[in-house]
Order: C-alpha cells, then sequence, then structure tokens
C-alpha cells in the first residue's frame, strides 16, 4: 500500500532487514562497502535510497561521511535505531529531484544506488533526472555507482509475462513484465501461521546498461567501469545483474 513513505511504509521497514537475499549477507555487505569506500577515497558519499542504513552505516564505520537521500520515514527510523544511525545525516525526498547542501561541505566525491534500487524510479524521465541530479553533487573526478539488475527477459517464455523469483510454504514473489513500457512490476504474497494472506505489489522499471550509459551521458558522465558485481568479475553476456561506475570529467 503507498502512502507518504511510498511503498516502504511501517511494515515493509520493520521486516527489511529480515530478508534472505544474498545482498544482505555479511560477505556481499563488506565486498560492496570495500569497493564503496575504495570510490569514496577521503571524500563524501551520497547514498540515494538509503532506507536502513545496510551499506550507509558499514561504510560510515570505515571514515567515510555518508548523507542520505530517502523517502520512506519508516525506513529512516529503522536506521536511527541503529548504532550510529544517529549520526548520518539524511534528506527526506525523491532521489531523483531532493537536493542537498554542498556549499559548506563541498560535493560529494562518490554517489550510488544499491540492490536495484534505480528501478523505483518507474519512468524513463525520472531516471535521467537521477543522473542529472547525481552529477550537480559530484565533485570533479567523482563517481556514481549502480548496482542493478540485468533485465530477466530471457526468462519469459513465448506468449507469457511472468517470473516468479521466490517460492516457499508460506511465501510467493514473482514480476509481471510490459516489454513496452518497461514497466516490471512486483507481486509478494505471504501467508501466516493462522493462514491469513497478505499481498502488496511494488512498481519498478526495468533498465539496460546501454540505457544508462547514455542516461549518464546526457548527464555529462562518462563510463570507467562494469563488472558482474562486487568482487569485479568482467560482465558478460550470461551476467544477471551488473555493478557499473560512471565518472564526472575534471574539465
Amino acid at each position: 500500500m503507498i502512502d507518504e513513505d511510498g511503498y516502504f511504509g511501517n511494515r515493509v521497514a520493520e521486516r527489511y532487514d529480515q530478508s534472505s537475499s544474498p545482498q544482505f549477507q555479511k560477505d556481499v555487505v563488506e565486498q560492496t562497502v570495500d569497493l564503496l569506500a575504495e570510490f569514496a577515497g577521503a571524500g563524501r558519499a551520497l547514498e540515494l535510497g538509503i532506507g536502513t542504513g545496510r551499506i550507509a552505516l558499514p561504510l560510515a564505520r570505515r571514515g567515510v561521511p555518508v548523507h542520505g537521500i530517502e523517502l520512506s520515514r519508516a525506513m529512516v527510523a529503522r536506521m536511527r535505531a541503529k548504532p550510529g544511525g544517529e549520526r548520518i545525516g539524511v534528506s527526506i525526498g525523491d532521489f531523483a529531484t531532493t537536493t542537498v547542501d554542498t556549499k559548506t561541505d563541498g560535493p560529494f566525491s562518490l554517489a550510488y544506488l544499491v540492490f536495484n534500487t534505480i528501478m523505483n524510479l518507474t519512468s524513463q524521465e525520472a531516471q535521467v533526472a537521477c543522473f542529472r541530479n547525481v552529477a550537480e553533487h559530484l565533485a570533479p573526478g567523482g563517481c556514481f555507482v549502480i548496482e542493478v539488475m540485468v533485465p530477466e527477459l530471457r526468462k519469459i517464455p513465448a506468449g507469457q509475462n511472468i517470473v516468479p523469483f521466490h517460492t516457499s510454504p508460506t511465501g510467493w514473489a514473482y514480476t509481471v513484465y510490459d516489454t513496452v513500457t518497461q514497466d516490471a512490476t512486483c507481486h509478494y504474497i505471504e501467508v501466516s501461521q493462522d493462514g491469513r494472506g497478505e499481498a502488496r505489489t511494488v512498481p519498478f522499471r526495468y533498465v539496460w546498461p546501454a540505457e544508462l550509459d547514455l542516461m549518464a551521458q546526457l548527464a555529462g558522465l562518462r563510463l570507467r567501469d562494469r563488472w558482474d558485481g562486487w568482487t569485479r568479475k568482467p560482465f558478460t553476456e550470461d551476467s544477471t545483474q551488473h555493478v557499473s561506475v560512471w565518472e564526472k570529467p575534471t574539465s
């Protein structure tokens, strides 16, 4: 259900960190933070969609000053309740258009979007605006890092438009694709022990690597690196995700 927190209100926020997704595993978080800390260097980092602080908190513990942009106050409240969460600044709003003051502390050396969050912007226009917003916040030589899935259209049988991605005795999740609009609406169904069911739907817009490169070009950024994941494994035609890095030119 959508409210002022978007699709990530209290019910989602209170269970968000319980996810069984690989992105929440300790070793994956460490790999993610290792790479982001390298790109941040001695500068500041801006996380778009900071959520409950899964990445921001360990990155801050590495000594990187982190500021976040987040629409959901419920998610931010969960982060604030964690050790160190109260020390991370957060601007509430849509990360495609919300700005952060860079006059006092200067621009950021790193901005990043992880775990498919770029797809939370459900129009091409909003995704392009996000790149332009980031470019305005980056220092020359600064980098914008995105972790996002490769669209799963190869998994769709001819004549169908649904791809399931989770099944268990108490829950199911699947994505309905529209290949004309690039809409990827995810449906989540959960059944509790008393037999009661709960269903929620979240809209996304899937985006291709080459499309992201064009968005970066429109924002004045250029592709620096693209890997299969945080370990820098080469990106290939069989990769199911990518970590891409765009750089703001120094001149």
